[in-house]
C-alpha cells in the first residue's frame, strides 16, 4: 500500500525559503557578472579612444548607420591612418548596440537623432560625417557645424543651390572645414583620367562619354522628398563628376530628355533614365547617361591622338582602364579611406579640403540645370 505524502505548512515555508535563497544568489551572481562585463566593455572603448587619440587620429561620427555607412565607412575606419571611429548617431536602438560592441565605441559617444546637438560637448567627436536621405544633409550638416565639428557630406551635397549656400555659410561662421564624400577623386585610375584631359596627354579633348546606372533601386531613394530626384541624383552625378574632373572645365549649357519609365508606379515622382549633352568650353562636348533599371558603368576621353577608358570607372571596386597605347594598371585602393584621410590631413594642416562644399555646390547647380532642361526641353545654359 502506498503512503499519501503530505508537506505540512511549515515544510513548505522552509524548502520554499531555501529555493528563494537559491534562486536570488543565481540572479545576484548573474547581475553581478553582466554588469561586470558591461562594465569591462565600456573600460575597453574607452581604451580604444584613448589609444587612438594618442596617436593623433581625430575622431569621426557617422551620422546616419545605413548600408554605405555600414558597408563602406565602418570598415573603411579600421584601415586609416589620421582619423578614426569614435561614434554614431542613430535612430536605432538596436543599431546603437550592434555598433558599439563591434567597434568598441563608448557609450558616451553614441547618440540619436534629438539629442544629436549635444555633441558639441564631446572632445573625443572632431568630425561628423553626414550619411542620410540627401533631403536632410542641410539640417545635419549646419547642426555640425554649430556643434563646432568639422563636416564631411554625402553627395549629393543637397536638394537645392540655396541649401548648399546655406551649409558653406554655417561651417564658416563655425571656423570648421566642409567636405564631401567624392571618394573617387582619390582613386588612382579616375586620378589618371584627369591627368589624361588636364595634361592634354591625347591632345586636345575632343568628346568625354561618362555614363553610370544600376538595374535596380529601393527605399527612400524612390521618394522624391527626401532624394530630391531620381537616378540622376543618387548615381548620374557620378558622371557629372566624371566630366569635370577629366576635362578640368565646367560645364557651359546643357540638354536633357528623360527617359521612358520602365515602371510608372515606383517612378511616378522621380527619372528612372536620363540621358543629358554637356556643352564644355573649346567645343568640347560630354555626352551621359544614367538609370535606375539599365547597368551602365563608363567613363571615355576622346581626344586628338588617342582615347582612354574606364570600364568599369565607378564602382568601389575592380575599377578597369585601357588606352589607346594599352592597359591602365593600378592597384586597388580603399578610396573611402584615402577620402576621410585626406580631410583629416587638411585639418590637422590647416590646409583646405580637396573637394570642398564649393565643389559640392556646383555639382547641384548642374543637376538644376539638367533638370530644368529635362522638364522644358530647351537648352539651358549654366553661368
Amino acid at each position: 500500500m502506498k503512503k499519501s505524502f503530505q508537506l505540512s505548512r511549515r515544510t513548505f515555508i522552509e524548502h520554499s525559503y531555501r529555493y528563494s535563497v537559491a534562486a536570488f544568489s543565481v540572479y545576484s551572481f548573474s547581475s553581478l557578472t553582466s554588469c561586470q562585463s558591461k562594465q569591462e566593455k565600456e573600460e575597453k572603448s574607452e581604451q580604444n579612444v584613448s589609444e587612438q587619440q594618442a596617436s593623433k587620429k581625430l575622431g569621426i561620427a557617422l551620422v546616419g548607420l545605413g548600408n554605405y555607412s555600414k558597408g563602406q565607412l565602418a570598415p573603411a575606419l579600421q584601415e586609416t591612418q589620421h582619423c578614426y571611429l569614435s561614434g554614431i548617431v542613430t535612430g536605432s536602438p538596436d543599431k546603437a548596440d550592434e555598433w558599439k560592441t563591434k567597434y568598441n565605441i563608448p557609450e558616451k559617444n553614441i547618440y540619436n537623432y534629438e539629442n544629436f546637438d549635444q555633441i558639441k560637448d564631446n572632445p573625443d567627436i572632431d568630425i561628423i560625417y553626414v550619411v542620410l536621405p540627401n533631403a536632410m544633409h542641410k539640417e545635419f550638416v549646419v547642426r555640425a557645424a554649430k556643434a563646432g565639428k568639422h563636416v564631411i557630406c554625402e553627395k549629393p551635397m543637397a536638394v537645392t543651390v540655396q541649401e548648399c549656400d546655406e551649409m558653406i555659410a554655417a561651417c564658416k561662421e563655425a571656423g570648421k572645414m566642409l567636405s564631401i564624400g567624392y571618394r573617387l577623386r582619390f582613386e588612382p585610375y579616375n586620378r589618371e583620367m584627369t591627368r589624361f584631359g588636364t595634361e592634354k596627354v591625347f591632345g586636345n579633348i575632343k568628346k568625354v562619354i561618362a555614363e553610370n546606372g544600376m538595374s535596380d533601386t529601393e527605399g527612400w531613394r524612390l521618394n522624391k522628398a527626401l532624394a530630391g530626384g531620381g537616378s540622376l541624383m543618387d548615381v548620374g552625378i557620378y558622371a557629372i563628376q566624371g566630366v569635370r574632373y577629366t576635362t578640368g572645365m565646367e560645364p557651359i549649357a546643357v540638354t536633357a530628355k528623360e527617359g521612358p519609365k520602365k515602371d510608372k508606379d515606383r517612378f511616378k515622382d522621380i527619372e528612372d533614365s536620363l540621358s543629358w549633352t554637356m556643352e564644355m568650353p573649346g567645343g568640347i562636348i560630354a555626352e551621359c547617361k544614367t538609370a535606375y533599371t539599365n547597368e551602365m558603368n563608363k567613363l571615355r576621353l576622346e581626344g586628338e591622338n588617342g582615347w582612354a577608358e574606364l570600364s568599369p570607372a565607378y564602382p568601389y571596386k575592380g575599377i578597369k582602364g585601357e588606352t589607346s597605347n594599352g592597359k591602365m594598371d593600378f592597384p586597388e585602393v580603399n578610396q573611402q579611406a584615402l577620402q576621410m584621410d585626406a580631410f583629416a590631413q587638411a585639418i590637422k594642416e590647416n590646409k583646405p579640403s580637396t573637394v570642398p562644399g564649393e565643389m559640392g555646390k556646383q555639382d547641384v547647380k548642374i543637376i538644376q540645370a539638367i533638370y530644368e532642361a529635362m522638364r522644358t526641353g530647351k537648352k539651358v545654359t549654366i553661368s
